[in-house]
């Protein structure tokens, strides 16, 4: 991506992308560490160049479902253990890199859990530098020899650059030198840090093809960390304070006018070697928040992003000066950005502080998964979700390359160790996800219209002119004004012009005639040079034409091979993805057929239970058919012994109460018998005593039924008992309502209150309800001993809110039928002895004892002032 310089005046916006812009996919590469120790445990294995496994360690053999698996991702490149920094550099780095020189951007960030290499990856050690500074390395030795003077080339702070003319950046270079405040740029030829001395090999160094020569360069770099997602500067200059230090001051982000985010306020240090930018990132790289975890003794708390922004700007015609114009220079940028590593707490044992910083690193990592994961589903769902980049400051500040301002790639560092199984897991996860997501390819810098080769032209006219003044004795081109004396002092010298007299006719046509001369020969002179200029030229413009011609050829081809190149990469990216789909396929065939085996051995057990089941149904059911059969025949068996049972049980009942009637009866006669005969004068004998029937004794009783006759004692014939009612206290004064229900039981077998102006009803109604207020219910029920009991429930008639009525009850009085046992009197009579001599007085004194009745009244517990409680119990002796 070009990025123009700001200025004072309008600035003219970078052209837009065409809508069918060519995208290229992120370039994820996987990186294995080493393990620590010979017998750890492994749980990754590199199968080819570009796809790894993952083998589930031996605490992790079963997975939710109970199945172990082995998982297989794909990379770009995969890079095992004995590949070395230079190898990684030259597949990784070096395409960026030379894009930085052609003006476009780039983006490399390694991704990883702690302790998996990144650092490493990212900044080496002396001699095994990372990739940082083989990438400075590289830079300057392709721009080396083109460089601007310092200076000449000005940042401002809008994220833009300015561009000085000579005499300009040579004041502000002695400004800066005489500024102490001003920090100072580290030297080359001051001593180099032992810590990161020697990190490139000669031998290993790098250049790139194709820089434009007719260009000045300059590198600014700047280094930056976000820690607890704040901003800070690693190479901004704090005053040193040893009782009340300064903390550091935190940067924002802001936008500047072509949509590009730059961290405001950042320095950004003008350098011009490798040797002299290492320094500088290595000074910032002192600052940077590192801690010792369990896991890992240098840890860092923090994300790294370490800038390197080239500008240049092409020259003028003449191809000796910087074209002063400010819409020709051209900014490419370069960020290499090291991840701090995700991690767990209770892995690390991390307390108070780091689990800040651990919660902030989390959570920083899991917004740029679920920025990458909107980006994919927007890419191959045609959504326009909105992705979350303003979550956090690292996904915000680099949102320009994944909307197309650069490439992006990624080196993904996993460390082979079973202990970091689960947190590989999910890395490998999120890289797979993120080689989904595409990138629009960078646009190509404009032509500055020039002719090219300016510079090679200018240098070989300086070298031909120098060659040339010393064929002929003249000064090089350091000594340019000796030459123009030389040319003056090799003219004709002039003669004396000394006139002595007025009328000298001979020293001014002297002084003439010398002065055409050298005029003539300096014409001469002039004839020549443009002749020789005119050849010079002419050989010039046919070697412009040769180069030209050669340049398109070269073009042609170029284009030509960057065709078939493309056709080579599209077959090749087909190829990957239709073997990732295969792989894909094939793992599905498996889990299907996985699935397929468990669900047939579930069917086949299915089955064999239900076989089973329905066995032992047919069995139950038909052990139940004998079982009815069974019960059928014990049931009609226990019926008819019953039945027999009741009808003897019945015909002796019968004829004991037959047998007891006839008593009775006998008795009455003889009662009749008595009563009569004492109406009459004479007495006659009492009848002769019977004797009477044996008391069954305790065992008989307890074997014998407890049973009673249907219908009450008759009471006697000869005298009548009126029922005994009583009036209520107050029934002259108060209206009543008597509820008697319909029952089975005759309500008349028991004395029963008599209530004056009563109205009487089976069931309660309004009608009645309202002409009263007193109510009674009269429930006749069987005891639990086989006596008759009455209850009286009485209450009160009130009149309710709506116009209606209520009872309430105020209290209940029980009437019970009782057989009371009277002791024997016996009664001697002062009449004479009875007429027939076989009777006795024990006979006459129990028949006397037999009819004398005994009326027994007694008051309910609960009674009311309406009524008295009353109840009757006749007692008799058995």
């Amino acid at each position: 991506m070009n990025r123009q310089m700001k200025g004072k005046t309008p600035r003219r916006h970078p052209p837009k992308k065409p809508p069918n812009s060519q995208k290229d996919p992120v370039g994820v590469y996987c990186r294995v560490r080493p393990l620590g120790t010979e017998n750890e445990e492994c749980c990754i294995e590199v199968i080819s160049s570009t796809t790894i496994q993952l083998h589930a360690p031996e605490g992790f053999k079963t997975n939710r479902n109970g199945e172990y698996k082995e998982t297989q991702y794909s990379f770009k490149k995969v890079f095992g253990v004995s590949v070395s920094q230079t190898e990684l550099f030259d597949f990784v780095a070096k395409p960026l890199v030379d894009d930085l020189i052609s003006g476009k951007n780039g983006l490399l960030f390694t991704y990883g859990v702690t302790g998996s290499g990144k650092t490493f990856t990212m900044t080496g050690s002396p001699g095994q530098g990372g990739l940082l500074p083989r990438s400075l390395d590289m830079i300057f030795n392709s721009i080396g020899p083109y460089q601007a003077k310092r200076y000449v080339f000005k940042t401002d702070d809008k994220n833009g650059m300015e561009v000085q003319n000579d005499v300009d950046a040579l004041l502000e270079r002695q400004k800066r030198e005489n500024n102490l405040p001003v920090p100072k740029t580290p030297s080359s030829r001051q001593k180099v840090d032992p810590e990161i001395a020697d990190m490139v090999k000669q031998e290993e160094a790098y250049k790139a093809d194709g820089v434009d020569e007719d260009s000045s360069y300059s590198v600014f770099v700047s280094y930056i960390e976000i820690y607890n997602n704040y901003i800070y500067d690693l190479l901004e200059e704090t005053p040193d304070d040893a009782i009340k230090p300064k903390p550091p001051q935190s940067k924002i982000l802001r936008e500047d006018q072509n949509h590009n985010m730059y961290v405001a306020g950042c320095m950004e240090v003008e350098v011009k070697s490798a040797e002299e930018a290492f320094q500088v990132f290595w000074r910032g790289q002192k600052k940077r928040k590192v801690a010792n975890t369990r896991l890992n003794r240098e840890s860092s708390r923090s994300h790294s992003v370490f800038i390197i922004k080239l500008a240049q700007a092409p020259l003028d015609a003449d191809g000796d000066n910087i074209l002063q114009d400010k819409n020709q220079v051209t900014v490419s940028q370069l960020c290499l950005v090291d991840l701090a590593g995700s991690e767990r707490t209770g892995r690390t044992g991390a307390e108070g502080n780091r689990i800040r910083e651990a919660g902030n690193i989390n959570q920083s990592l899991l917004t740029l998964r679920t920025c990458i994961e909107v980006l994919r589903e927007n890419q191959m769902c045609g959504t326009n979700k909105m992705v979350p980049y303003r979550d956090s400051k690292v996904t915000h500040l680099f949102k320009n390359y994944f909307d197309g301002e650069g490439k992006v790639k990624m080196i993904v560092c996993v460390n082979p160790k079973a202990d970091d199984y689960e947190e590989t897991l999910l890395v490998m996860r999120f890289a797979e996800m993120t080689q989904e997501v595409e990138v629009a390819r960078p646009m190509d810098r404009p032509i500055c219209g020039f002719t090219p080769g300016r510079r090679h032209r200018n240098q070989a006219f300086k070298e031909e002119l120098s060659r040339k003044l010393e064929e002929r004795g003249g000064p090089v081109d350091r000594d340019m004004p000796l030459v123009v004396d030389n040319l003056v002092y090799s003219l004709p010298p002039l003669p004396s012009c000394e006139l002595t007299d007025p009328h000298d006719d001979i020293t001014l046509p002297r002084l003439i005639e010398a002065l055409q001369n050298r005029h003539r020969i300096r014409q001469m002179m002039i004839d020549g040079c443009l002749n020789l200029a005119n050849v010079i030229k002419s050989k010039f413009q046919e070697l412009d034409s040769n180069l030209i011609t050669r340049d398109n050829f070269i073009h042609e081809q170029n284009g030509k091979l960057f065709e078939k190149d493309k056709v080579i990469q599209n077959n090749k990216s087909e190829i990957e993805r239709l073997e990732k789909k295969t792989r894909m396929q094939e793992h599905k065939i498996d889990i299907l057929q996985k699935a397929t085996k468990i669900y047939e051995d579930d069917k086949r057990s299915l089955q064999h239970e239900l076989e089973t089941r329905d066995q032992r149904l047919h069995r139950e059911q038909s052990e139940k058919r004998r079982m009815e059969q069974r019960m059928q025949g014990v049931v009609s068996d226990t019926q008819l012994r019953w039945e027999k049972e009741c009808e003897r049980r019945v015909n002796a009942m019968q004829l004991e109460m037959q047998n007891k009637l006839w008593v009775k009866d006998e008795k009455l006669k003889q009662l009749k018998a008595i009563v009569t005969e004492s109406k009459t004068p004479g007495r006659p004998e009492p009848p002769p005593r019977q004797t009477q029937p044996k008391r069954p004794s305790r065992e008989e009783k307890r074997s014998a039924p407890a049973k009673r006759s249907a219908s009450p004692s008759p009471l006697p014939t000869s005298t009548p008992v009126r029922p005994l009612h009583r009036r209520s206290r107050s029934a002259g004064g108060e209206k009543w309502v008597d509820h008697k229900p319909t029952t089975n039981v005759d309500l008349g077998t028991v004395l029963q209150p008599v209530i004056p102006n009563a109205i009487q009803v089976s069931a309660p109604n309004e009608k009645a309800l309202s002409k009263c207020d007193r109510y009674v219910l009269t429930h006749q029920e069987v005891a639990s001993d086989g006596e008759i009991q009455t209850k009286l429930i009485k209450g009160e008639v009130i009149k309710t809110r709506g116009g209606g009525q209520a009872v309430q009850f105020t209290d209940i009085e029980t009437l019970r039928q009782e057989i009371t046992t009277v002791p024997s009197r016996k009664r001697r009579s002062s009449e004479g002895k009875p007429t027939n001599g076989d009777g006795s007085d024990g006979t006459w004194t129990d028949v006397e004892t037999r009819c004398s009745v005994a009326l027994e009244m007694r008051a309910g517990s609960n009674m009311g002032p309406g009524f008295e409680g009353h109840g009757i119990t006749k007692r008799r002796k058995p």
